[in-house]
């Protein structure tokens, strides 16, 4: 069963408010034997809202329904079938810690190991910003402590890239270890081109995007950070320079937005741990111009005496959600 997600540009439901469009700007829809469904989806963070489910009786073709109800523009197809998720791959919309474990098949322990690695980094970089200021200038800094947390950040990105290679079944194309022709080809299917990561004090630092220019024709020089990296791990002498803030501060980047892909970004936001306390306190997390194709779409099931109007309940809390099937992720 396919989906479809499109723009809102109105409200047409009856007996209820004519705005939710305006905070509500996405929809996702399908029909099944009976009804036509249609979720509501925000903005941040593509969070698609089970709470504001639309069901109504089929009387007319489903892309009829949406232009009607919901004035549905720019619709598009969905890649996955409804009900299905991808292994090791977080999208919108699982929200709820407990679904997005099961779906995804998190291993808790290498998460909670990812965690602490990324807390460590955090931390080293937190200090370095005390006595640092990230400005155009303060950006070119380099240092020994810097060129540390560069090596460290870097290598937690390959570990953690490597993760999710391993989880694929993926043999590396040299035979004998991954490397960035390797990894590259993760920039796509795990999204990691839709994030950007801002500096939360710091209003002049341009959000780092660390994954936006990965080129699979080039791919370690199209990473400047990840360059930098292997020029001054195996050339100190001559590259110690390209060790330098903007890098680490990138670095950093690469790793939190990979942990998102992989987990989701909610529990670095939501949580009140220490590493959730760390990252709301230093770093603002955003989602940018994300494929909704790629979105995960919950199957809903309803018994036969379903209301055949049009009307709005929450269909995760009345559990019509039906449990989702898992793809294993391909590379």
């Amino acid at each position: 069963m396919k989906a479809y997600t499109y723009r809102n540009t109105k409200t047409n439901i009856p007996n209820w408010e004519k705005t939710t469009h305006i905070t509500q700007q996405y929809g996702y829809g399908y029909e099944t034997d009976t009804h036509h469904v249609h979720f509501y989806g925000q903005k941040s963070y593509y969070i698609i809202s089970t709470g504001l489910t639309v069901i109504e009786a089929k009387t007319k073709p489903f892309i009829d329904w949406i232009k009607h109800r919901f004035g549905a523009e720019d619709i598009e197809e969905i890649d996955l079938e409804v009900g299905h998720t991808v292994e090791g791959i977080w999208r919108p919309s699982l929200f709820v810690w407990n679904e997005i474990k099961n779906n995804l098949k998190i291993d808790q322990g290498e998460q909670h190991s990812q965690e602490q690695a990324l807390r460590i980094l955090v931390e080293k970089l937190d200090e370095i910003l005390l006595f640092i200021e990230p400005s155009f200038d303060g950006l070119k800094a380099y240092s020994h402590k810097i060129r540390d947390l560069l090596i460290l950040a870097c290598t937690e990105v390959e570990n953690q890239l490597r993760s999710l290679l391993n989880r694929a079944n993926y043999n590396p194309l040299n035979r004998r270890m991954y490397t960035t022709q390797d990894y590259v080809k993760l920039n796509s299917v795990a999204y990691l081109d839709e994030y950007e990561i801002g500096l939360r004090n710091y209003s002049n630092f341009s959000p780092s995007k660390p994954f936006s220019n990965w080129d699979v024709s080039n791919p370690t020089k199209s990473l400047t950070w990840y360059n930098a990296y292997n020029e001054t791990k195996h050339n100190r002498d001559q590259y110690f320079s390209s060790a330098n803030l903007q890098a680490a501060i990138d670095a950093v980047a690469a790793n939190i937005i990979i942990y998102c892909t992989r987990f989701s970004p909610f529990i670095l936001i939501n949580d009140t741990n220490t590493l959730s306390g760390l990252i709301k306190q230093i770093f603002n997390i955003k989602m940018v111009d994300s494929d909704r194709k790629s979105f995960y779409i919950p199957l809903l099931e309803f018994p036969s005496n379903t209301r055949t109007d049009c009307f709005v309940f929450d269909s995760y809390r009345n559990n019509h959600n039906k449990e989702w099937i898992i793809d294993p992720l391909i590379i």
